[in-house]
């Protein structure tokens, strides 16, 4: 994959922390040589206080063409992009970004778009579900943007910090798609149930969603991409659920960043 690496190759970079969990280089840089283009992607590992001086700097070499932007890194990164997507203008986050002709940055974000694609490959349709959402970040709030949008009936959201969850609701229920309201962890009289958080990750963490309450006819579904089968996902397959995870979510957008970033 790499045999033709050298000066004349494209350089897009997955900034994010931590950074290790994700599996973007491998498959970015696989999908970009499907499509005939000799580009890679690299890893760089930003802390928060640090994102503004290594975007500036980032941004001065001429060779990088693009960048995917995670964990926790999409709402400032907005602020950092000179144009952008209407979808991205209104969630106030981006995931994607690839240069103007000037050289500044255009973003999108495309997280909600490839987790509905996800969800639709499993054959469950959205159109007239109700729907409950934890996590209210960058994924959460595209996610949730993106659901309303393919005709959900009505959508619950739940996150910890308050302000970021009612800021989510007020802008949601704007669009006057469905019904939008404040949620809980417990997914009773719901069709599918999400989680946009990073809980799971890590061996010994609680439960994003009441597993007790799980019946066999929900959807249940997740974003985490490592461990690839989360212990949500695992108790919800255990007890007869369809469901999608982050690795699903991962092969959609995929497809959608690479379109993106070699759209000229």
């Amino acid at each position: 994959m790499l045999d033709n690496l050298s000066g004349a190759t494209r350089v897009h970079i997955i900034v994010g922390d931590p950074i290790a969990q994700v599996k973007s280089p491998f498959g970015m840089t696989q999908a970009f040589e499907g499509h005939g283009k000799d580009a890679i992607c690299i890893p760089a590992q930003v802390a928060p206080k640090d994102l503004k001086q290594w975007f500036e700097g980032m941004s001065l070499a001429r060779n990088v063409d693009g960048v995917i932007v995670t964990i926790p890194h999409k709402f400032d990164c907005h602020a950092l992009c000179e144009t952008h997507s209407p979808r991205a203008d209104f969630l106030g986050a981006v995931n994607t970004l690839r240069r103007n002709v000037d050289g500044s940055w255009h973003g999108d974000m495309l997280d909600g778009l490839g987790y509905v694609k996800a969800i639709e490959s499993k054959g469950f349709h959205l159109q007239g579900k109700k729907a409950m959402l934890v996590g209210a970040g960058g994924a959460g709030s595209a996610i949730a943007h993106a659901m309303l949008l393919t005709g959900v009936s009505e959508l619950a959201i739940h996150d910890e910090n308050k302000t970021r969850r009612e800021s989510l609701i007020q802008r949601l229920s704007s669009l006057k798609l469905g019904r939008v309201r404040q949620g809980s962890t417990n997914p009773s009289g719901f069709d599918v149930a999400i989680n946009a958080t990073p809980v799971g990750m890590r061996s010994g963490d609680s439960s994003p969603i009441d597993l007790e309450e799980i019946t066999s006819k929900m959807f249940i579904g997740c974003v985490i991409t490592a461990p690839a089968v989360t212990p949500l996902i695992m108790a919800a397959r255990a007890k007869g659920c369809n469901t999608t995870t982050g690795t699903d979510m991962f092969e959609q957008v995929r497809e959608l960043m690479v379109q993106f970033l070699l759209e000229t």
